[in-house]
């Protein structure tokens, strides 16, 4: 029964992590309004980048959702989130921890996901 719960649970983290990259990648690609709020944080985001960054989200979100290559496709996503955690969130502590550790929350949440699908490696 453990093994069953477990798999069912990694099974749920995977479409989870899938729903999110997925969407965020046809959203960085489909709205210019946040392709344009992205380039604005600096030099990293060219109109380029975020089509790259939204063409990986895509792909690997997809490998993530079918579980195909699912360890391999959360090397990237992981280094997105680090980049976007860097580059989005840090410049915050600037207002303290708690609102640092508030900005962040989703990201951070990601990145254990990612982590947790990343260290199960090929498992179903």
């Amino acid at each position: 029964m453990q093994i069953h719960t477990s798999l069912s649970a990694i099974k749920l983290i995977r479409y989870i992590v899938a729903y999110v990259f997925i969407t965020s990648g046809l959203m960085k690609l489909l709205n210019a309004e946040l392709g344009h709020h992205l380039m604005s944080l600096g030099p990293p985001f060219s109109q380029n980048t975020i089509y790259i960054i939204a063409i990986i989200e895509i792909i690997c979100g997809i490998f993530i959702l079918v579980n195909r290559g699912v360890k391999l496709a959360t090397i990237p996503l992981i280094i997105i989130m680090v980049a976007a955690l860097l580059l989005t969130k840090v410049s915050s502590l600037q207002s303290g921890f708690i609102q640092f550790a508030f900005n962040a929350r989703l990201d951070i949440v990601m990145l254990v996901l990612l982590y947790i699908l990343h260290s199960m490696g090929i498992r179903r």
